[in-house]
């Protein structure tokens, strides 16, 4: 099929009158191509001026200590929800502090967790290690082996996607000098059972996209060199991947073919082959449970007559027909699902409110359950345990602490842990609106705000509206102790483009219809100053990655609407952003710019190459960071540059570490916020 496919697409290109348009001549004549070389002496010196630049007057304002200080009371804070991942009979935790600043990664049992103050056994000093060695380590997450008797550990140098992954033996509480060892790359893999890793590298051949796209099966006690390849992946596709599944019935492999970032084909595992499941390639497939594959369907599909509807959780069973477990309405969604040893949980939204529902299946039929748990928020699933009936839920919305609960199989989740509150919410309320966008649809939004106001205020608008990402309500110290607690209101705006209401919400806004991402955020923007909330010039927007794309776009296309921008880690140049990072793995969300039509629509509205000189654009402050591997800081250095050339006010700042997070420890953490609240302060005129 791919041969077929690879013959066919040049002529589909020629009859709908679209030619290729060869990478060198994307973004022909780019004055500031020269900042796109990430660790080049020339571009760094520049970030180094440029930084100083900023961060000066940001850090001179008194404010900016207060705001770092208040910050790391409570990231550092001893009395956090220590969130925990279920395995066996233990809780694994990875934890930061002012003592530990790269972390601790450690757990205890699931009884013990349940108490006030649980008896942690540390596994892994991050610090420690990181000291020992000489290297500037940050903990991205560690796996263990279905017996419990080994995990596999990933430590990034300096937070970006690459890692170097090493076997922990559990036994010796140390890593292990014989174990599984991959050297650094961007990485998959997952033990099979106790001695048998599949897994995908870089290292072996990568996609444009500039992931892994050879699957291998590694025998334990044989040298990597011998690990047999189960699956070779395309250069045009994202990924190739493994995913392990652990279950009643046994264990079970996948190997995932990525065709883009919304498409997969499916390969099971028998013995040392692979055969591809039937499964339709907009399925996303969640896990193994009682023999049948669980998969969301981002689009609608039909098979041996019966119709399966877009977005909705479908068993698949061999030689059987697949079974809808649950359909949401169109006000609704699936925010994730979570598969234990004896259960699904489905956590689900409902006009952007959470709710957690819990399945169970006797083979011909599911019954469903919806948990106990507070309304009016966001309902999630923290974990749920393979080989044990226990799970794990949070509730929490922009004014309630989260708090955690713990299910002992009973469907009856009780509260076991709960975060103090970090501000005053008793003068504070937050409310739930709907803007008009430019085609008529409506568009929630939440504003919180305090009681009473005393005149038009400040306000902070958050969007995102992408990759069909969720906003749902969320308690944030952040914007409680450096922004409510001084008078300002904070808005979130679920602009189509996300999840909020299924895969349609999101489709709405895909490719040749991204302005409508664009024209919602900019209708919610319009709205908050009609209902006499805050005027143009006290209106600051804020958003991250393709939220960065978002601000950074509707600054340029009405920048009468605001007063500030913090625009972090974004992509802007959507000409050349293909070419950048891991871009080419996006296309399926943006269009392809090497093809005219679909560059055409891209070059409506692309930040980088709209801004224009003579303009009066608010202020923006761009944010990034040197280890981003994955977006990279190239798109914010561009924009900066081209936008300081033509006259504009902008401030930019490149941490080096944190990866596409832009932080990798709480101290870069509560830098990158306080210089943002700093920044939205002075703009929009918030009081001390």
């Amino acid at each position: 099929m791919r041969i077929l496919l690879s013959l066919i697409a040049p002529l589909l290109i020629l009859a709908s009158g679209a030619f290729a348009v060869p990478p060198q001549t994307m973004n022909q004549g780019d004055p500031y191509a020269w900042l796109e070389d990430v660790h080049g002496e020339k571009p760094l010196a520049w970030v180094k001026a440029e930084n100083a630049k900023a961060l000066g007057p940001l850090k001179a304002d008194p404010r900016y200590q207060k705001n770092y200080d208040s910050l790391m009371q409570v990231l550092d804070a001893t009395d956090r929800i220590p969130t925990g991942g279920l395995s066996h009979g233990f809780v694994y935790n990875f934890w930061q502090d002012a003592a530990n600043p790269k972390g601790l990664w450690r757990r205890t049992t699931t009884t013990d967790y349940q108490n006030a103050d649980p008896k942690w056994k540390v596994l892994l000093d991050v610090d420690a290690l990181a000291k020992s060695q000489k290297e500037n380590w940050v903990f991205k997450g560690a796996e263990c082996s279905p017996g419990e008797t080994r995990c596999l550990i990933r430590l990034s140098r300096g937070g970006g996607d690459a890692v170097v992954v090493r076997e922990y033996d559990l036994k010796a509480k140390a890593l292990a000098d014989d174990g599984f060892a991959l050297p650094e790359a961007k990485i998959d893999a997952g033990y099979l059972d106790d001695d048998t890793l599949l897994f995908a590298t870089a290292k072996d051949g990568e996609t444009k996209s500039g992931y892994a796209r050879i699957v291998k099966l590694w025998k334990r006690g044989l040298p990597i060199t011998a690990a047999k390849v189960l699956y070779e992946g395309q250069a045009e596709d994202v990924l190739a991947a493994p995913a392990t599944f652990h279950s009643k019935q046994g264990n079970a492999g996948l190997v995932i073919r990525a065709v883009n970032f919304f498409e997969s084909d499916y390969f099971l595992l028998q013995g040392d082959a692979v055969k591809q499941l039937p499964l339709p390639r907009s399925a996303d497939v969640k896990g193994l449970f009682d023999g049948a594959w669980l998969a969301t369907l981002r689009q609608p599909y039909e098979t041996g007559g019966v119709k399966l509807p877009k977005g909705a959780l479908v068993a698949f069973r061999e030689g059987a027909a697949p079974q809808v477990i649950f359909a949401p309405g169109p006000r609704q969604s699936i925010e994730s699902v979570g598969i234990g040893r004896d259960k699904v949980y489905v956590a689900t939204t409902d006009n952007v409110i959470g709710s957690v529902h819990v399945f169970t299946t006797n083979g011909k039929g599911w019954s469903d359950k919806v948990l106990q748990l507070p309304g009016q928020g966001a309902a999630d699933i923290v974990s749920t345990n393979d080989f044990g009936k226990e799970a794990l839920f949070s509730f929490q919305n922009y004014l309630t602490p989260p708090t955690h609960y713990f299910d002992d199989g009973s469907d009856q989740p009780k509260a076991i842990k709960s975060l103090p509150a970090r501000f005053d919410a008793s003068n504070l309320v937050s409310e739930q609106f709907e803007a008009v966008s430019k085609d008529g649809t409506r568009i929630p939004y939440f504003v919180t705000r305090p009681k009473t106001l005393n005149g038009l205020a400040p306000t902070v608008l958050y969007g995102y509206g992408g990759f069909e990402v969720s906003l749902t309500p969320g308690y944030s110290a952040n914007m409680g102790r450096l922004w409510l607690a001084h008078g300002g209101i904070y808005v979130v705006a679920n602009i189509r483009g996300g999840g909020e209401f299924g895969p349609a919400w999101h489709d709405a806004a895909l490719k040749n219809k991204r302005q409508h991402a664009y024209d919602d955020f900019e209708a919610v923007a319009a709205d908050l100053v009609k209902r006499g909330l805050t005027t143009t010039k006290q209106l600051g927007i804020m958003g991250g990655s393709n939220g960065g794309l978002l601000v950074s776009t509707v600054m340029v296309q009405r920048p009468e609407l605001f007063g500030a921008v913090v625009c972090q880690v974004p992509l802007i140049d959507m000409i050349a952003y293909s070419h950048i990072g891991a871009g080419a793995s996006w296309v399926a969300e943006y269009g392809d710019p090497a093809i005219p039509a679909e560059r055409d629509y891209i070059l409506t509205y692309s930040p980088y190459q709209n801004v224009k000189a003579g303009v009066k654009y608010p202020p923006v402050f761009f944010v990034t960071a040197t280890s981003d591997d994955r977006v990279t800081p190239v798109h914010a250095r561009k924009m900066a540059a081209k936008m300081l050339t033509q006259g504009h006010a902008v401030m930019f700042y490149e941490n080096t570490d944190g990866g596409h997070a832009a932080a990798a420890d709480h101290r870069q953490y509560a830098e990158m916020f306080a210089l943002s609240f700093v920044y939205f302060a002075q703009k929009l005129g918030l009081k001390s």
